[in-house]
């Protein structure tokens, strides 16, 4: 089974529908004289040139010659099938032209080459090709791969026989003259939360959108998702770069931490691409920013403060049966006492008594009769 690599920086791999495909290192070589080594990348008419992408802007019905370079480095001479393809980007940013069994309805149409090229050992091939755009053409940006390819036979997970086609190659991106507007919709913006259970815990929201690039120019996707107290840019740091081609939509999902319980925690999904033209100045293009939001009820907080609550309920009755208690307690012993300073006399007076009182100031003479009925009378006598 053949392995494919190749070397040149900037170099893209392309596979089709059963096929082997690996990015190269920029150091590869060939393991054995069984294994095929090579790259492909744009050149001039007298050898590869610094160019990883091929980037050029025409006109309806114009056309241009350019060249690519096929480098052999094996040890055996081999003979390279050329083809070339509408390109795209994966789900994961990375560029790809269509498979062998697909075929291509735009810029891969557009690209004239030699069926296949035959390379010397350790030798190096420059391959001619014309670009011609088709009248009536849509302005803007359009995308094709080349590839040099070697087809083999494999065996799949069944034990059964299969074909391989392992290609290597690069873009071609063309420019159709014309207006160019780039313009781009946010849809299907989606959020949900991962509550932390430690209190003293932020936790985390996610934030789903689609990016769709509804104009003529390719965009570099970017942004910033905010949820509550958090809030990240995308893509991540070292993450492929987030390229659409004009039509391509791509789904994120962006997490987002630091977000903190807080019951409804509003947001917004700003997406702030970038274009350019050929010559790599910006094109202006106006950002969006799409609201959202999403509930976050803080649960592990609430059951702090309950517990709180709780001991402090606690504690407010069991000082409310202390005081009652000791209230009781005061008011028997001031009963208590109340009795015992009483004595006799609290019994009332039997008979019918008379006693005599000397009145204040000397003025007369009081007299108590005491009866049994418990009345008492006093009489003034001069």
């Amino acid at each position: 089974m053949f392995t494919a690599r190749f070397l040149v920086q900037g170099t893209v791999a392309f596979a089709a529908a059963v096929a082997l495909v690996a990015l190269g290192d920029p150091a590869a070589h060939a393991a054995s004289d069984s294994d095929i080594t090579w790259s492909v990348t744009p050149a001039d008419a007298t050898g590869p040139d610094n160019r990883g992408v091929i980037q050029q802007e025409l006109d309806p019905g114009a056309s241009r010659e350019d060249f690519f370079a096929v480098h052999n480095l094996s040890r055996t001479e081999v003979t390279f099938a050329l083809s070339a393809a509408d390109g795209y980007y994966t789900g994961a940013g990375r560029f790809n032209m269509l498979p062998a069994d697909r075929e291509s309805v735009d810029a891969g149409r557009w690209i004239d080459l030699p069926r296949s090229v035959t390379v010397a050992p350790n030798a190096t091939v420059v391959v001619p090709f014309t670009t011609t755009v088709p009248d009536g053409a849509i302005p803007g940006d359009h995308a094709a791969g080349i590839a040099a390819s070697v087809a083999s036979t494999g065996t799949d997970a069944g034990g059964s026989k299969v074909g391989v086609e392992s290609r290597v190659g690069f873009r071609v991106m063309t420019r159709v003259t014309g207006e160019i507007v780039p313009s781009f919709a946010v849809t299907g913006v989606g959020t949900d939360y991962d509550m932390s259970w430690n209190p003293f815990r932020p936790g985390s929201a996610h934030a789903s959108f689609t990016v769709e690039n509804t104009g003529n120019a390719s965009l570099l996707v970017a942004g910033t998702a905010a949820i509550g107290t958090g809030s990240t840019t995308f893509p991540d740091d070292g993450a492929p770069r987030q390229e659409l081609l004009p039509g391509e939509s791509r789904s994120f999902t962006v997490a987002i931490d630091g977000v903190w319980p807080t019951f409804f925690a509003p947001g917004s999904v700003d997406v702030v691409p970038a274009a350019r033209d050929l010559g790599g100045a910006a094109v202006e293009v106006a950002p969006r920013s799409t609201a959202t939001s999403l509930w976050a009820v803080p649960l592990p907080q609430l059951l702090v403060l309950l517990g709180l609550v709780l001991i402090v309920v606690a504690l407010f009755w069991r000082r409310r049966r202390f005081t009652a208690a000791l209230d009781r307690a005061r008011e028997e012993g001031r009963l208590a006492a109340g009795v015992d300073r009483a004595g006799p006399a609290a019994t009332g007076v039997a008979g019918d008594d008379a006693a005599d009182l000397s009145a204040p100031g000397g003025s007369g003479r009081l007299r108590a009769h005491s009866r049994s009925s418990g009345t008492v009378s006093l009489e003034r006598h001069q």
